[in-house]
């Protein structure tokens, strides 16, 4: 495209990034910004699926343990591996939009690190996410590269009024925590339709927002990694080693690189 044809005048400019679909601007978005909305393509009746299917681990979850102790030690609005209590979930996080962009921004295998239900509850109620953080929390450093990226997909729509994700943009591009002056001037309210993914690389610094609303509003977290990062909780001593033969599937859940536990199973391994 031409300057004189361009929709966006400029000036002097000699080479563009180009982009041709939402996984392009989903890429050059967190490249740039360190966040990006992009559709996870499903139905409305696949959402709602989803949505029966998070309702009942999180009743699960309840039932087990029970509410006091989870809220004594504040897993109450947390349901960690979300795959181990529903299928539906295991293609959730084989979402193919999502990996591709992972697979173009991290490079080389990617492992699904963790997979958490979150519950941002209504009233403005105490909220564990409501801090600033970084998905690999307590590093400060900066890649020329993403560790890592963050799809929090949006079971419930994320509006102003129910604690849309605030970020901090290109944030994953510096080492420490910005000044209050600074974070006052560029925090941004990111609000994503249901259905859809936000998408973070995971050293942009970030937080869920106040639900003010009578609902509480309901998310399911992917972190993907490269597999040098070890899982919040191991998927395949969890699913068990006959969970499934699909050997990308193997890969994404991080069968290939479990620490060996002796030299014999270094051996194996090779």
């Amino acid at each position: 495209m031409s300057e004189a044809s361009s929709a966006v005048a400029r000036y002097g400019v000699r080479e563009q990034i180009e982009v041709a679909s939402a996984t392009d601007e989903a890429v050059e978005s967190l490249r740039l910004l360190g966040y990006a909305v992009l559709d996870g393509g499903y139905s409305t009746a696949e959402l709602d699926a989803f949505s029966s299917a998070f309702d009942e681990a999180h009743a699960g979850l309840v039932s087990r343990y029970g509410l006091d102790h989870l809220t004594a030690i504040d897993e109450h609005n947390t349901i960690r591996a979300m795959l181990s209590t529903h299928s539906a979930f295991i293609a959730l996080a084989s979402n193919r939009p999502v990996l591709e962009v992972c697979r173009r921004l991290i490079g080389g295998a990617i492992v699904l690190n963790q997979q958490n239900g979150i519950v941002n509850p209504a009233n403005n109620q105490r909220y564990n996410q409501g801090s600033y953080h970084r998905d690999l929390p307590y590093q400060h450093f900066v890649s020329s590269r993403p560790l890592a990226i963050n799809a929090l997909f949006c079971l419930d729509a994320f509006t102003p009024d129910n604690g849309a994700t605030r970020v901090l943009p290109a944030t994953h591009k510096q080492e420490a925590f910005p000044s209050d002056h600074m974070i006052q001037a560029i925090e941004t309210k990111v609000t994503a339709p249901r259905g859809s993914f936000i998408l973070l690389d995971c050293m942009t610094y970030h937080s869920g927002g106040a639900n003010r609303t009578a609902a509480r509003r309901r998310a399911v977290n992917h972190v993907y990694t490269i597999p040098l990062l070890k899982q919040q909780i191991s998927l395949p001593d969890l699913l068990g080693d006959d969970f499934t033969g699909d050997e990308e599937l193997r890969k994404l859940l991080g069968y290939p690189y479990r620490t060996p536990t002796d030299l014999s199973a270094y051996y194996k391994s090779r």
